[in-house]
C-alpha cells in the first residue's frame, strides 16, 4: 500500500537538498585571461556557473596531468563569442553540475590561452599552483591519438593516418581507410583555405577542397549558429569522439551563435599536417542530415568521394539526430554534465512538482 507519509518525507528530504544546492559564479575573460575565481571548493549538486565575457573562451574538462588538452569523455562549453563591443550583456553562459567531491580541472581552450594560466579547478585542494604552473609551462598541448571507425571500402583500400592540429594547440590524429589516386604528401605550403560557415544557405563553402601538408583550414561562421565537428565517413553526422571505440577524440569548433545583425565573424583554425581525407559537418539540429557536410582531400575517383559522404549523411540523418540549440544566442551541450543556464529553472520545477504531490 502506498505509504503517503512516507514519501512526503522523502520528498521534503529530496526538496530540501535541492534548495540548499548552492551556485558558484565564475567569469570568463572578460579582460585578464583567466577564470574568476580561479577556483571553487563544492559539495555534490552544487553548480558552478561559467559566464562568458569578452572576447571568444571556452571552459573545457582536462586533467591534472595534461591541464591543456581536453579530457577523454569531459565537459566542454564550445566556443563562446562575445563581441568587444557587448558591455552590459547579456552573456552566453554554461553550468557544471558538481557530481562528487574529487576535483575537476578546467582550461580554455582557445589558442595559447591555457598556457599562460587560463585554468580552473573544482576542489582542488593543494594542487591549484601545480595545475596552473604545469600550464603555464606546457608550449603545446599533449598529443591525442585517434582510430576512427570506417565505412566497408572496395578492394585497393589502404590505411592512411590524418593528423591535424585545432585552434587550442591540440594534436588528434586519425587513421582511415582512403584509396589509391588520393595526392601523394608534398612539404606544407603554408596556404590558408577559407571555408565559410552558413550563411543564406546550410552549407559550408567551397564544400570540399584539396590541401597540402602544412596548409591550414579556416572556418569562419556566418549567421546563426553553426559548428565544424570531425566525423567519419561511415557515420557522418556524428562526432568521430562519439563514435570512436579506442577513446579518440576528434576536434570540433563548438557552437559558433552569430546574430543577424553581425559584422564581425568568429573563426575556427585547423592545421593540415598530411593529405588524408578529413570529414567534418555541422552538429545544429538537422542540418546534416539537409547535407551540411564537408571534407578535405576526399578522394573524389575512389567510392568515399565527397559526393558519397553527403549522400550518406541525408540518408542516415535525413529527419537529424544532433540534440542542439536552435537559437543563435544559446549554444547546447551534449554532454550531460554541463548545461545552459536554464538548468536551474528545471531544478526548480522538480521541487515544484515534488512538492504538488504531497498536496
Amino acid at each position: 500500500m502506498f505509504n503517503l507519509v512516507s514519501f512526503s518525507v522523502f520528498a521534503v528530504s529530496v526538496a530540501a537538498t535541492l534548495v540548499k544546492a548552492a551556485q558558484f559564479n565564475v567569469t570568463v575573460g572578460g579582460g585578464p585571461l583567466a577564470f574568476n575565481p580561479q577556483s571553487v571548493n563544492a559539495n555534490p549538486g552544487d553548480v558552478v556557473l561559467f559566464t562568458f565575457k569578452q572576447a571568444n573562451h571556452t571552459a573545457t574538462q582536462s586533467t591534472l596531468a595534461s591541464p591543456c588538452s581536453m579530457a577523454p569523455g569531459g565537459f566542454d562549453s564550445g566556443f563562446m563569442p562575445v563581441a568587444a563591443t557587448n558591455t552590459g550583456g547579456p552573456f552566453p553562459a554554461a553550468q557544471y553540475v558538481v557530481q562528487n567531491t574529487d576535483p575537476v580541472w578546467v582550461y580554455c581552450r582557445q589558442s595559447g590561452h591555457c598556457q599562460k594560466g587560463m585554468v580552473f579547478a573544482i576542489n582542488p585542494g593543494s594542487k591549484f599552483a601545480a595545475f596552473q604552473a604545469a600550464a603555464m609551462g606546457n608550449s603545446t598541448a599533449n598529443s591525442t591519438s585517434a582510430s576512427a571507425a570506417t565505412a566497408t571500402s572496395p578492394s585497393g583500400a589502404v590505411t592512411v593516418t590524418a593528423t591535424v592540429t585545432v585552434s587550442g594547440g591540440q594534436t588528434v590524429t586519425t587513421t582511415y581507410g582512403s584509396y589509391p589516386g588520393s595526392a601523394s604528401p608534398t612539404s606544407g605550403s603554408g596556404t590558408d583555405h577559407k571555408v565559410i560557415v552558413g550563411g543564406p544557405n546550410l552549407t559550408y563553402t567551397p564544400s570540399n577542397i584539396t590541401a597540402q601538408a602544412g596548409d591550414t583550414v579556416t572556418f569562419q561562421f556566418m549567421q546563426k549558429n553553426h559548428t565544424a565537428t570531425q566525423s567519419t565517413f561511415a557515420d557522418p553526422c556524428r562526432a568521430l569522439t562519439l563514435t570512436s571505440t579506442n577513446g579518440q577524440i576528434g576536434f570540433d569548433s563548438g557552437f559558433m551563435p552569430v546574430s543577424a545583425n553581425a559584422t564581425t565573424f568568429p573563426t575556427y583554425t585547423v592545421k593540415v599536417n598530411d593529405t588524408s581525407p578529413i570529414w567534418v559537418y555541422c552538429k545544429q539540429s538537422g542540418h546534416c542530415g539537409q547535407g551540411m557536410v564537408f571534407s578535405v582531400n576526399a578522394v573524389e575517383s575512389g567510392a568515399n568521394n565527397f559526393g558519397a559522404f553527403q549522400a550518406r549523411a541525408k540518408q542516415l540523418n535525413g529527419t537529424g539526430t544532433a540534440s542542439s540549440s536552435s537559437s543563435a544566442a544559446a549554444p547546447t551541450q551534449t554532454n550531460s554534465a554541463i548545461q545552459l543556464s536554464h538548468g536551474a529553472g528545471t531544478m526548480v520545477m522538480l521541487v515544484s512538482v515534488i512538492l504538488g504531490l504531497m498536496i
